[in-house]
């Protein structure tokens, strides 16, 4: 992590990641970007839907290889670069054949270094393998729900899961939520951590490096008055004045289960995740 000298209350204590120890070129291949309409927290009638969002600096998104299809064609690492649209950082790839891909960057991953796409490939980090394949205790990310259907878990900085079993066709992973989920054994896994594991001990400083992220501000309810929340109104500095936590619309949160009761993939899960008091004992 990057400290700053307190040249200004916002400098005292805003931190960054030390990117020049990491990424090795500042502009990104053409030929893999284009330009995206983000949606800004609003649905398809424009409506806001999810709120605090909207402004922020432009970006330019990078096409993403998430499905892989290339097997045992052996790749090389030509630079490790920025992605302004996810946490983890994002390789530039070269395969044997001559053609240029952006995968999602592995943790300790450096110019030159090589992996495959195969089910002969060694168990080593970068490489990526079937579940079946690999042992019990590897970490892994970039998982695969579906066979061949592109690469959906563990993606996030820092983030992996680890296989805990292999029996009946299925794969045990444990998530990073502590969830432990069965998966397809014929599902692809790539073996390691994804990168920027430093990405959560970030400090932002100042409310505008925020915006330029495009979060915008968020107003606590107990500021508000009583036609704007649940929790407005009263003279002075009030408490929440409920038994229990409400959102903005009046409806429970925290303790309440909010997951489908007949969620498609509930079959799949073998244990739940750990949430509130019970996750910080473990």
């Amino acid at each position: 992590m990057k400290k700053y000298k307190p040249t200004s209350p916002s400098r005292r204590q805003m931190s960054t990641i030390n990117y020049r120890e990491v990424l090795t070129a500042s502009s990104p291949v053409k030929a893999l970007t284009k330009g995206r309409k983000r949606a800004m927290g609003r649905n398809s009638q424009g409506r806001i839907t999810t709120r605090h969002k909207g402004g922020g600096n432009k970006r330019l998104f990078r096409d993403i290889d998430f499905l892989y299809n290339k097997k045992d064609i052996p790749a090389k690492v030509a630079s490790v670069e920025y992605d302004p649209n996810r946490s983890a950082f994002i390789a530039l790839v070269i395969y044997r054949d001559g053609e240029k891909r952006y995968i999602l960057s592995g943790k300790n991953t450096r110019v030159g270094d090589s992996f495959i796409v195969s089910e002969k490939a060694p168990l080593s980090a970068g490489n990526r393998l079937p579940l079946r394949l690999i042992p019990v205790g590897t970490f892994v990310y970039n998982i695969e729900i579906k066979p061949e259907g592109g690469a959906k878990f563990a993606r996030s900085a820092g983030n992996f899961a680890q296989v805990v079993a292999n029996a009946d066709g299925y794969t045990n992973l444990k998530m990073p939520s502590s969830e432990i989920r069965k998966v397809s054994e014929k599902c692809w896994a790539t073996i390691g951590e994804a990168s920027n594991d430093e990405h959560h001990l970030v400090n932002y400083g100042k409310a505008g490096r925020s915006r330029w992220r495009g979060i915008r501000p968020t107003v606590r309810g107990t500021a508000m008055n009583p036609v704007d929340h649940p929790y407005g109104g009263g003279e002075g500095r009030q408490g929440r004045g409920t038994k229990r936590p409400k959102t903005l619309w009046g409806k429970v949160t925290g303790g309440r289960k909010t997951r489908t009761p007949k969620k498609y993939s509930n079959p799949f899960i073998v244990s739940r995740r750990k949430t509130g008091k019970k996750r910080k004992e473990s």
